[in-house]
């Protein structure tokens, strides 16, 4: 995609056109006078009565709120062992972690992952494969804390936070896999992510510290490597995305068993071809070549239903790039939807 004064505009279109259908601000807001927001890479100022990017964090009456004691968030048990994009590294479904994180030496039959999902985000991806969380998040339930972390139950092994995105809402995750894992001291309890990364540093390590500690992962979705083209395609920059992924690398050393960071890429026709992923790779192994690293299929969804669905050639091509940048673990991680 060319990176024109009149595809921009295009772009910028799209977004705010879609966004518009559920009452989200075209862009975050920038009130001179506004309450600051700090939970993410977008930094909203947000102007009194009104509601952030995300359409969950608002200011009230001077002061930011939502998100933190209460949240847009639902949840299910997911039966173990399950279609986790990280699931060829993780101790729920294979050796990895034996026997410190996982009592196991295979899938964690007959238990399951409380699996939560935060309803709002701090992008706009055109081809969101969950778009529909907009429809419920902006209806006004809410649940707390306390609520998410009664619902572990004897047969949960895992929580994993994914959405939309934790991001907006990352002070009602931590609290409650604190206070979940606090509950059950001595069980197999470990708390993993699925995230844009345009977090906060400092909510990104302590994300990370739950995760080391407890035998869970982080995993981000790498979109697409230029800036401009993540722009068109997710609204926002991708720089927070790659600074928090670069700063958490550091820590890999700390407990390479099992990986502490896993990433995705989705494979948009037309758009996160082979030379996209092969930056991204790039990336990666520079960081550290054993980092995990999983392909996605595109399956038209939401403002991209036009497109085709990823083909094989465009996949074994990515697949190929990624490993000729060095990359050892990489994989295409739903080849069943490959056209």
């Amino acid at each position: 995609m060319a990176d024109t004064p009149a595809a921009r505009a295009q772009a910028e279109f799209a977004h705010s056109r879609s966004r518009q259908r559920f009452g989200l601000p075209a862009s975050p807001p920038r009130a001179a006078q506004g309450a600051g927001c700090d939970r993410c890479a977008n930094a909203c100022r947000i102007a009194a009565g009104s509601l952030g990017y995300c359409g969950v964090r608002s200011n009230r009456e001077g002061q930011v709120v939502g998100g933190d004691e209460s949240a847009a968030v639902q949840w299910y048990h997911d039966p173990l062992p399950t279609n986790c994009v990280a699931d060829w590294v993780c101790p729920a479904c294979g050796p990895a972690g034996y026997p410190t994180f996982t009592d196991t030496q295979g899938p964690e039959y007959g238990h399951a992952n409380l699996a939560v999902f935060y309803e709002a985000c701090t992008f706009d991806c055109l081809f969101c494969q969950n778009w529909h969380f907009r429809q419920r998040s902006l209806a006004g339930g809410r649940r707390s804390v306390a609520e998410l972390a009664s619902a572990v139950t004897a047969e949960t092994r895992c929580i994993c936070y994914f959405g939309g995105d934790p991001t907006c809402q990352v002070d009602h995750a931590l609290a409650a896999a604190t206070l979940a894992r606090e509950q059950y001291p001595r069980r197999i309890l470990r708390i993993c992510w699925e995230t844009n990364g345009s977090m906060s540093p400092p909510a990104a390590e302590q994300m990370a510290e739950l995760s080391l500690d407890s035998g869970g992962c982080v995993k981000f979705d790498l979109k697409a490597w230029d800036d401009p083209l993540h722009r068109a395609l997710c609204g926002q920059s991708n720089r927070r995305t790659l600074e928090n992924f670069r700063r958490l690398g550091q820590w890999i050393s700390r407990r390479p068993d099992p990986p502490l960071l896993v990433a995705s890429t989705l494979m948009v026709p037309g758009y996160v071809d082979a030379t996209q992923v092969a930056q991204i790779a790039k990336f990666l192994a520079g960081i550290d070549p054993s980092i995990p690293y999983a392909l996605l299929a595109f399956h038209p969804a939401f403002e991209m239903g036009d497109l085709p669905i990823t083909s094989r050639r465009e996949a074994t091509d990515c697949l190929a790039a990624a490993q000729a940048a060095g990359l050892t673990r990489v994989r295409i991680g739903n080849i069943h939807l490959l056209s």
